[in-house]
């Protein structure tokens, strides 16, 4: 039978190179018992390569099942495949064949095939391999004679290395792999189809017939049709039933077309969605620029203090949310960037507020750069034992992180 043959007795219509290929690599494997895997994008028509593997092999006149994998629940999907025996599980009532024994001498199609429980595959490898199965509550093995022919839309090898599918079954499954062009790729087939759709449409609901534009024409050839044949004939139907102008020019066949579907042709990104579409990586970034202005700013404020000799200790108590916020924001950031402390003359005035940033001149700093360690030391001992121990209500006294505050712990031995 020839490919021209073979498109007219299952309905296929187009002569697109990548559709012909398909037909082909169908057609050549038919005659054998090898099992075929077909992949394709959702709607691109697998369902009837199967059906022309069934129809041209030596098991034209046994049964054809088609299963779809994904509609099955998990936990019947043994059952349904390989059937189970009385009482196995709670309802139960009666012995029940599966699939497999049912399409003994025949073809089975696994619709959806990488939907498949992982225990489930490892059955359905069992009956590639040997042809034997398990009724579900039964330990008899049981024989099948049955061609499998299976299909998915997804990326299967990148199933495979998630651990979702068993790579035993997958190469098994995949002896002759079988690819079904999406519609994009067969841009010269597109219109055809539509013309043959809108004509069945239009009989069916005895209605004029429909005619395209030369710029109909281009928006159809140029769209990306994510949902492949399926999509293109459900909008075929759509037309036929709602357009009162016979005549379909480009704007009216775009009222049909989605514009928020990312098969479609390129098109501006709203604004909005592109501010809130956010990677984990540029989350990243704006944190680490965030922190950075906040950086930017403490230098700041610090330069301006000094400069204009005020007291920052003055500063700090006229300004207690500005010191709140920075010191928080260099928390999260580089807790080594800045060192919080209560300055000696404030300890027991308890009216007072319990920061303030110390700021000696250069000399100074190397001159008490071994006494801050210890004077760190003792305000931390003494919001504990303010506090009696308790660290979360110690730390908000020090106006640092319970994090934090336990490094400090364990750096200056204090606990």
């Amino acid at each position: 039978m020839t490919a021209q043959e073979i498109k007219q007795r299952f309905g296929i219509i187009g002569s697109s190179p990548l559709l012909n290929r398909a037909i082909d690599i169908a057609r050549q494997v038919a005659p054998t018992d090898i099992t075929v895997l077909i992949t394709g994008e959702s709607g691109s028509g697998k369902e009837v390569f199967s059906h022309i593997i069934h129809q041209m092999s030596a098991r034209k006149h046994g049964p054809f099942i088609a299963v779809n994998c994904g509609a099955i629940p998990e936990g019947t999907i043994d059952s349904e495949l390989f059937g189970h025996e009385k009482g196995s599980f709670t309802g139960a009532h009666e012995a029940r064949k599966g699939y497999f024994e049912v399409v003994n001498g025949g073809t089975i199609f696994l619709d959806e095939v990488g939907e498949l429980p992982l225990g489930t595959q490892a059955r359905l490898l069992r009956v590639l391999e040997m042809g034997e199965y398990i009724r579900v509550g039964s330990s008899k093995v049981q024989k099948t004679d049955c061609r499998v022919v299976a299909a998915t839309n997804v990326e299967m090898f990148e199933a495979v290395r998630a651990g979702k599918f068993r790579e035993d079954l997958y190469y098994r499954l995949n002896t002759v792999p079988l690819k079904i062009p999406p519609l994009r790729d067969r841009k010269e087939d597109i219109h055809l189809l539509f013309r043959k759709f809108v004509a069945d449409f239009s009989d069916k609901y005895r209605s004029p017939n429909i005619t395209l534009a030369e710029d109909a024409v281009r928006v159809l050839t140029n769209y990306g049709w994510p949902g492949n044949v399926r999509q293109l004939k459900n909008i075929a139907e759509q037309i036929a039933v709602l357009e009162k102008d016979r005549n379909i020019t480009g704007q009216t066949l775009t009222n049909y077309i989605p514009h928020d579907n990312p098969g479609n042709l390129p098109m501006r990104l709203n604004p909005n969605q592109a501010k809130d579409d956010f990677s984990e990586r540029d989350i990243l970034y704006k944190v680490l620029f965030d922190m950075k202005k906040d950086m930017s700013d403490l230098k700041r404020l610090v330069a301006d203090i000094i400069k204009s000799g005020d007291d920052i200790t003055n500063y700090a108590d006229q300004n207690p949310q500005i010191i709140n916020s920075l010191y928080r924001d260099i928390d999260l950031g580089n807790e080594h960037a800045i060192t919080i402390q209560q300055p000696q003359n404030q300890i027991n005035n308890p009216t007072h507020n319990d920061y303030s940033l110390t700021h000696d001149s250069e000399a100074e700093e190397v001159e008490e750069s071994l006494s801050l360690i210890e004077k760190e030391a003792d305000m931390i001992k003494k919001a504990l034992k303010k506090h009696k121990g308790k660290r979360k209500a110690a730390s908000e006294e020090l106006g640092i992180s319970e994090r934090t505050l336990y490094r400090k712990i364990k750096e200056l031995d204090l606990d």
